[in-house]
C-alpha cells in the first residue's frame, strides 16, 4: 500500500536500470476510416478488425464482455476513445528492433484494413471529421473521462476523440541521469512540435496550424508543459507533483469512479469515502501516473509525448532522434539546452504549433535548433554503433528528418500544399 511519499520515490527508483539494459519502447496511434463513406469506423467495425487480426496470433483483451484491445508477445493494440488504435510496443534493445516491430504490425494492419475496405490516416489530428461525427466505444474509463475532462480544458474532447501521437519510452540509470534527461526533453518540446508537425488539415480545411494536435493538447485538462518541470526535477519533486495532482478516475472492483473531487494525496490519506477510504495500491499509482497528460511524464521510465503521428517514412525518425540524444549523446545535448531560459522555452512551446520552424527560441528559429539537435543525435547513434544485418547504424532512420531540415519543410507543409491544390480526401489517406 502507498501511504507516504517515500513509497512513490521508491517506485521511481525501481525503474533504474544498468545502461547496458536500456530499452526502447514505441507507441503510435492511427485513425481508421470507412473507404466508401469517409467516416471514422464504429465499434462494430473495430470488432471485425480485431477478429481478423487474431489470425496473426493476437489475443483479445476483454472488459465486461467487450473486446477493448489485443495482445501478443509483450506488445498490445489498445482502443482509444474515438476508435483510434494504438500499438504499444514491447521494450526492445534498439531502434532497428523497434522499427521492425512497427513494420510487422503495419503489414498485418494493412492486410486487415484492405480486407474490410478501410483506410488508415497517419496524422496528428483527424483531418476530416467534426467532433460530433466521431463514434465512441464501450471502454469504461472513457465514459468518466468524456464527462469530466472538459471541465479542465476546452479542447479535451478533441484530444480524446480527434488526436493521434507517437510516444517514446526510454530508461534512466540513476536519479541524476533522469534529472538530465527530463530537463532535456522538456526543453526541446518546441523543437519536437515543429520537427514532427503533421496536423495542418482540420475538418477538410487548412487550420492555420502546423501541429493542430499540439494546440489541442495545450488546451487539454491535465496537459501542458508545467514550469516546475524545468527546475531540475528529481524523484522527490515528481512525487510531490503527482501527489498533489487531481485524480482523473479511480478503478475499484473493476468499476471506474470519477476522481474529480480528490487528489492522490487524499487517496493516500484514506479520505475517499466512495471506496471505503482504502489506501492506494501500486496499481492505483500506475493508473494515476498514466492520467497525467503533460508533454513528458515519469513512470518507471520516461515517456516522451510531443510528436504527431506520421506515416511509415517518418515513424522511426522520432524515436531515433530522441534515442540518439538521450542514450548516445546526453552530455552534449545537456550542455546545449542548459543555456536556455525556461520562460523563453515555454513561450516557444506556445507558439510552435502555429509557427513551426519559424518560432523563435533564444534569438534563433527552431530550424536552427533542429539542425543542431539532429547533428547531436546522429553523433549519438553513430557512437552507439548498433548495426543491422546490412551494417547500417541506427542513424539511417534520421534520413527523413535530414530531408525536412534541408528543404525547410515539414510533413504539415507537404500536406497543406498537396491538399490545398485539389482538396481530394484520398490525399489524406495512407498509401
Amino acid at each position: 500500500m502507498i501511504n507516504h511519499k517515500e513509497h512513490i520515490i521508491k517506485y521511481f527508483e525501481s525503474g533504474i536500470k544498468d545502461t547496458k539494459n536500456f530499452k526502447v519502447g514505441i507507441e503510435h496511434e492511427k485513425f481508421l476510416f470507412d473507404q466508401k463513406t469517409n467516416k471514422r469506423v464504429d465499434y462494430s467495425t473495430i470488432k471485425k478488425m480485431f477478429s481478423a487480426l487474431c489470425e496473426f496470433g493476437w489475443e483479445p483483451i476483454i472488459e465486461k464482455q467487450n473486446v477493448i484491445g489485443l495482445q501478443k508477445q509483450g506488445k498490445s493494440i489498445t482502443l482509444e476513445p474515438g476508435n483510434q488504435i494504438e500499438l504499444s510496443g514491447d521494450k526492445l534493445n534498439n531502434i532497428h528492433e523497434a522499427c521492425s516491430e512497427s513494420h510487422d504490425y503495419l503489414f498485418e494492419l494493412m492486410q486487415v484494413t484492405r480486407k474490410l475496405n478501410l483506410k488508415i490516416v497517419s496524422s496528428g489530428f483527424d483531418p476530416i471529421s467534426n467532433l460530433n461525427e466521431v463514434p465512441n466505444n464501450p471502454k469504461q474509463r472513457y465514459e468518466v473521462m468524456t464527462k469530466d475532462m472538459p471541465n479542465g480544458g476546452p479542447l479535451s474532447l478533441d484530444m480524446m476523440y480527434r488526436t493521434c501521437g507517437t510516444q517514446l519510452n526510454l530508461d534512466y540509470n540513476s536519479e541524476e541521469d533522469f534529472i538530465k534527461k527530463f530537463k532535456i526533453i522538456n526543453s526541446i518540446v518546441p523543437i519536437s512540435i515543429a520537427l514532427f508537425a503533421n496536423s495542418s488539415i482540420v475538418e477538410k480545411k487548412n487550420s492555420g496550424f502546423m501541429s493542430y494536435r499540439s494546440k489541442v493538447w495545450q488546451e487539454t485538462s491535465r496537459g501542458g508543459l508545467p514550469e516546475v518541470f524545468f527546475d531540475n526535477m528529481n524523484f522527490e519533486k515528481y512525487a510531490d507533483f503527482s501527489i498533489n495532482f487531481p485524480l482523473l478516475f479511480i478503478q475499484n472492483n473493476k468499476e471506474y469512479l470519477s476522481g474529480k473531487k480528490y487528489t492522490f494525496l487524499d487517496f493516500m490519506n484514506e479520505k475517499i469515502n466512495e471506496i471505503d477510504n482504502r489506501l492506494p495500491t501500486e496499481d492505483d499509482l500506475t493508473i494515476h501516473l498514466s492520467t497525467i497528460f503533460t508533454e513528458n511524464r515519469l513512470k518507471k521510465y520516461i515517456e516522451l509525448r510531443s510528436m504527431d503521428t506520421c506515416g511509415w517514412d517518418c515513424l522511426c525518425a522520432g524515436p531515433a532522434f530522441n534515442t540518439g540524444i538521450l542514450y548516445g549523446n546526453l552530455d552534449e545535448a545537456y550542455e546545449l539546452i542548459s543555456k536556455w531560459d525556461k520562460n523563453k522555452i515555454i513561450n516557444a512551446y506556445l507558439e510552435a504549433p502555429k509557427k513551426g520552424f519559424n518560432t523563435e527560441l533564444m534569438d534563433k528559429d527552431l530550424l536552427h535548433w533542429s539542425t543542431l539537435l539532429l547533428g547531436i543525435s546522429k553523433k549519438g547513434l553513430e557512437k552507439r554503433n548498433i548495426l543491422n544485418k546490412s551494417n547500417d547504424s541506427e542513424a539511417k532512420f534520421l534520413g527523413h528528418l535530414e530531408k525536412l531540415i534541408n528543404n525547410k519543410t515539414t510533413n504539415a507543409d507537404h500536406m497543406i500544399n498537396k491538399f490545398s491544390k485539389n482538396e481530394n480526401l484520398n490525399d489524406l489517406y495512407d498509401k
